[in-house]
């Protein structure tokens, strides 16, 4: 693994998890990184009381969150740690209830500065069984080249 002063050109499972770990919102939900590496990645959280709507399922933006997040994480892993999004839309397919929310991100293609992925969130209900909840697509670009 390449390191320039304080930055690493490049991720491993360790180095994206400590990235989420310095990330606040990312603590306050308790995400997990399940999987990293070869263009993809996997993001878990627990659900819980706290993360959902009136209705009792988990919030739009919870899983608009774990979308955004697993798909930046996809692309670091292809383009090195210093990505941001630079957009991404969701389709939301089904109400979200169950134990566990999943994303699983991979990169569809990537230039050397930019990564197009894909996402799928699922809940993952008591017996096991995932539940595909949304899909989204989003590009996520080296820090520094976003476009307008």
């Amino acid at each position: 693994m390449k390191d320039s002063g304080d930055v690493k050109d490049t991720l491993d499972l360790e180095g994206a998890r400590e990235a989420l770990a310095a990330q606040p919102f990312s603590v306050l939900l308790g995400t997990r990184l399940v999987a990293f590496g070869d263009g993809a990645a996997t993001l878990e959280l627990d659900i819980r009381e706290e993360l959902l709507q009136q209705h009792g399922f988990v919030h739009g933006g919870v899983l608009g969150y774990a979308a955004d997040n697993a798909l930046t994480f996809a692309a670091g892993a292809v383009l090195g740690p210093r990505v941001v999004t630079a957009g991404f839309t969701v389709d939301y397919l089904r109400p979200a209830t169950g134990t566990l929310l999943r994303a699983e991100a991979r990169v569809v293609r990537a230039g050397r500065t930019r990564a197009v992925c894909r996402c799928d969130v699922s809940a993952v209900g008591t017996d096991g069984t995932p539940r595909l909840c949304a899909v989204a697509q989003g590009t996520v670009s080296v820090a520094g080249h976003a476009q307008s």
